[in-house]
This record gives structure tokens, C-alpha cells and sequence, in this order.
């Protein structure tokens, strides 16, 4: 019998050291980002386990559960009663193993909600945006994005052959000036987020829509940090600038705001939705979304529909109080209104030892440097929910007047 001892491959010594030295690079630079452990549901209060072993109870203002349905009961029930009829998964991609109910059902009421034909569900919003691009625009064509577009956009532009252009952050002038460098092109898409999530900046969506009908291009809006969040019912971007159902194609995600889990999806056109289905390759190529967070999205999309004062309306006036105090206090906050509430602080070790100085006081908040936002312009972003209690605001924006004074900050 024929036997030979297989040595199993390993990183070389000389290599692990060099991967090693990037890290100790990282920590250096004061830009090393440490995960925090949770051992409680996600809400606005938590509890975290210190890097010490120490627990502690914290006020959490650092979370995308913007409408603190995360661990509401009912979004709760409706994801225990999808696993319970349709299983943990389907163990496939959809045209191989089918399409369950319920996924057509969420995929109708998410189009429903944005005003559109039709919707196609992802693992995540990370997929749509890099399914999307490829499908719809080929080497004749172009898209011009936002300088300051999420990552997740530009990984896809870059799957595509298009002809690709970069727009200073929402700067009009230099917008129509791509859209007028593109004239030729078979087809143009401008893409935009909807909120810019490290700077809490609103797209001015309908200065954008009207140089896409000046220029016949289409438009495309990432909202991942608006669905559920801005407009008077909580539709988006579109909604909050008159424009609801006007938007080509919307990109979002059900793991923020509508219940928190994981998945994504596109709303557009039946035309497109349909060779989405043919030809992206992250929903040819990947399992279908879990029946859990099927149930979960469905269960948060009805609270959404029928209880928007509960919701809505009290994460807008929370943003609001958050704001004004912060600001009173004499923090520079960021963007405009919206839950994303960053506090600027500058320099990123400055900022990681106040996030620091915050955690020990039970205020659970995380501090953004480079390379997630640029060198010098560190912050604390800090989000509100609308789970959160005007007594839970005022303890945060006391805590952090208080730790900054330490840490000379403010004066």
C-alpha cells in the first residue's frame, strides 16, 4: 500500500514577520481598529465585555439600528416564524434550488416602498453593488460617481468596462461638466449616495435628477443609511426632496434601519431587475438570503408602514436634540440632519483615546480614522436611534464634554 506523508502548507516565517510589520505600522499610526465584544442583543443599551474580562452595561450610540428594531419583539417574532415554515436556508443559489414565498413577497414590498417595478434581494448591499454595473453598463458607456461614494461602489465600478469619471463630493458644476465629457456615450449612469455615512452628508438628489434629465442620463442612489429613515414615511433620499418613484435604480440594505440582519437588494425597472437575475453574479453566485432575515425584514417593513410617528418621527426629533446640545457644548458635529451625527476630532490617536475614555464612563461609541476616512479628520460617529430616551442624550453629551476637558479637546 502506497503512503506518503503530505506537509501541509504554511505562511513562511520571513512572511508572517513582514505581514506582522504592516500591523505594528497600523498600531503605531494610532489607526489599529479592535472589536469590541458584545455579549447582549444589539439596542440601545448593551452590555460589552472590556478587553480586560470586565463587563459593563454601556448607552450605545454606535450602531445603524436607527429605528431600534434590531431586537424589537415583533421583528424578532417574524424571523422565529420563517424559520420556523421555511427552514435556516436553502442550501443554493435560486435558479437552481427555487425561489421560496416569502422572498418574492419581500422583494414586492421593498419595490412597493421605493415606488418602483420590481426588486432583487442579496446577501447584502455589498453584492448589489457590485452586481449592478457590469450588468447594465459595457465598454461604450460611462459612470460618473461621487468622489466620496462608499467602497462598495467603487469595488463595482471597477467590475465593469465602462468609462469611469470621479465627481468632486457633490459639487454640481463639476458633475454637469463629467455628464458634458461623456456626451458620446451609449449610456451614462450617475451614482450617488444617498447619506454619506462617515460624514452624515445628504446628496443634493434634486439638483443631481435634474442634470440627469438635462444630459438624458440615468441616476442611481445608494440607501443604505436613508431607507427607513429620511422623508416623512421613511422612503428615502427621494422621498425627503419630492422625488419619490423619480430614482432609476435604488440600492439598499435590510441591515440597518429594517430590522438589522444582513441582506440587501436593487429596486429599478422590471427590465433591469430581469437581467439582474441573468447576469449578476453575486445573485447568481451566492445563497439565497436566509428565510430568517426574510421574516425579520418583512415584520420591520409593516412597523415601518403603520407606526411612522413611533418610529420616524422620533429618530428625527432625537437628531435634532442630539445636535443641538452637542454643538451647544461646543463640539464641531458633522453633516446635516441626520442620525449620523459625527464628532469631529482631527487627530485619530486623540480620538481612539477618547472613544476609550467614553467606554469606561458607559458610553459605547467608536473612533473613525484613516484609511476609512482621510488622514487629519478622525471623528466619533456617533448615530442615534430612535430606541433612544432623551435621558440616554443627555448622558452621552455629558459624558463627552466631560472626557474631552480631560484630554484637552475642549477648553
Amino acid at each position: 500500500m502506497f503512503s506518503k506523508i503530505i506537509r501541509r502548507t504554511v505562511v513562511s516565517p520571513a512572511l508572517k514577520e513582514s505581514f506582522a510589520a504592516e500591523g505594528t505600522a497600523i498600531k503605531a499610526a494610532g489607526t489599529w481598529k479592535s472589536e469590541r465584544q458584545i455579549i447582549s442583543k444589539q439596542g440601545s443599551s448593551i452590555r460589552v465585555r472590556k478587553p480586560c474580562g470586565t463587563e459593563i452595561n454601556c448607552v450605545n450610540f454606535c450602531a445603524n439600528n436607527y429605528l431600534g428594531l434590531s431586537a424589537h419583539p415583533d421583528v424578532v417574532d417574524g424571523a422565529r416564524a420563517a424559520l420556523e415554515s421555511h427552514g435556516a436556508g436553502l442550501s443554493s443559489v435560486r435558479f437552481i434550488c427555487g425561489t421560496q414565498d416569502i422572498h418574492l413577497e419581500l422583494e414586492k414590498r421593498l419595490a412597493k416602498l421605493h415606488g418602483t417595478d420590481d426588486a432583487i434581494l442579496y446577501a447584502a448591499c455589498f453584492d448589489a453593488n457590485a452586481g449592478i454595473f457590469e450588468v447594465i453598463l459595457g465598454k461604450d458607456d460611462a459612470v460618473i460617481s461621487d468622489s466620496l461614494n462608499h467602497a462598495s461602489i467603487i469595488d463595482g465600478i471597477r467590475l465593469c468596462k465602462a468609462q469611469r469619471k470621479r465627481y468632486v463630493h457633490m459639487d454640481m458644476s463639476d458633475l454637469e461638466a463629467k455628464l458634458i465629457e461623456t456626451a458620446n456615450c451609449r449610456r451614462r449612469l450617475v451614482v450617488t449616495d444617498g447619506v454619506f455615512s462617515m460624514d452624515g452628508d445628504i446628496a443634493p438628489l434634486d439638483e443631481i435628477k435634474a442634470l440627469c434629465e438635462k444630459h438624458d442620463a440615468m441616476l442611481m442612489i445608494d440607501e443604505c443609511h436613508a431607507t427607513g429613515i429620511l422623508g416623512d414615511k421613511g422612503r428615502g433620499t427621494d422621498e425627503l426632496f419630492g422625488l419619490h418613484g423619480q430614482v432609476d435604480i435604488i440600492n439598499s440594505t435590510l441591515g440597518k434601519a429594517l430590522g438589522g440582519a444582513s441582506g440587501g437588494y436593487t429596486a429599478g425597472p422590471k427590465e433591469i431587475v430581469d437581467l439582474l437575475r441573468q447576469k449578476a453574479r453575486p445573485y447568481l453566485f451566492s445563497n439565497t438570503l436566509a428565510p430568517p432575515v426574510v421574516g425579520a425584514a418583512l415584520s420591520a417593513i409593516d412597523l415601518l408602514e403603520t407606526k411612522p410617528d413611533a418610529f420616524i418621527g422620533e429618530i428625527q426629533r432625537k437628531t435634532k436634540l442630539f445636535r443641538s446640545k452637542m454643538t451647544a457644548a461646543g463640539f464641531d458635529i458633522m453633516g446635516k440632519e441626520h442620525p449620523i451625527s459625527p464628532v469631529f476630532i482631527g487627530d485619530a490617536r486623540l480620538a481612539a483615546e477618547l472613544a476609550d475614555k467614553l467606554l469606561d464612563c458607559g458610553i459605547f461609541v467608536i473612533a473613525f480614522s484613516y484609511p476609512v476616512v482621510p488622514e487629519g479628520k478622525a471623528r466619533i460617529r456617533v448615530q442615534i436611534s430612535a430606541a433612544h430616551s432623551d435621558e440616554q442624550i443627555d448622558q452621552t453629551v455629558n459624558a463627552f464634554a466631560s472626557c474631552a476637558k480631560e484630554l484637552n479637546i475642549l477648553p
